[in-house]
């Protein structure tokens, strides 16, 4: 796969995925119309330096998840960091770059990660390494865009339809007005373990009457 791409326009979603669900695949979506991307890669994380380990799916399961709303050949899930053994965003976006020098990527991020970006390693290199889209998050959007990173990239701003023109240089990153979705990973989570608890609860009285 080194040195492939083709020129081809690519939106990077990472994430744990933990589980992925409808609203990555309403993210990929909307980024494969707004930028006029070839194709979305699900880029699932094999650690989240930001997240706990508590209540973290094994990878293969993230994965299976991912692979399940993906949509081939233009929404893709993929082991790519797993492969690259890179959990660091900037150390990532540095090994894609050098594997497929002639594609366009876009890293794809929701609102509420330009938000916390300040928090993340070498954030100031991942802004110069490629170029950003961010998309609305319920509760995210105008906290995010009166941020740090907002304000540090105040003069990189661009429409979504520019993003990938010429002259690509970074930084540059743009907002893409879309509806939002209200789908959460966490909210998902809560509610397996919230039937977990029933069932049990359903199993013990079952056995009391036994």
């Amino acid at each position: 796969m080194r040195g492939r791409g083709f020129a081809r326009r690519v939106g990077l979603l990472g994430g744990s995925f933990n589980p992925a669900h409808a609203g990555h695949r309403h993210v990929a979506e909307v980024a494969l119309r707004a930028l006029r991307l070839h194709e979305v890669w699900l880029l699932v994380s094999p650690g989240n330096p930001l997240k706990p380990e508590a209540g973290m799916a094994a990878f293969a399961e993230r994965l299976a998840s991912a692979r399940r709303v993906a949509a081939p050949p233009r929404i893709r899930a993929s082991a790519l960091e797993q492969r690259l053994r890179t959990a660091l965003t900037w150390r990532s976006l540095s090994r894609i770059r050098r594997l497929w020098p002639r594609a366009r990527f876009v890293f794809l991020i929701g609102a509420d990660n330009l938000l916390q970006l300040p928090r993340w390693r070498r954030w100031r290199r991942i802004i110069r390494l490629v170029p950003i889209a961010v998309l609305p998050r319920p509760g995210y959007v105008r906290a995010a865009l009166r941020g740090q990173a907002a304000a540090v990239l105040r003069h990189a701003r661009r429409r979504p339809a520019q993003l990938l023109a010429p002259p690509l240089a970074t930084p540059r990153w743009c907002f893409v007005p879309a509806r939002m979705h209200a789908a959460s990973a966490t909210a998902i989570r809560a509610a397996r373990a919230e039937e977990g608890s029933r069932h049990g609860r359903g199993q013990g009285q079952q056995d009391q009457g036994a």
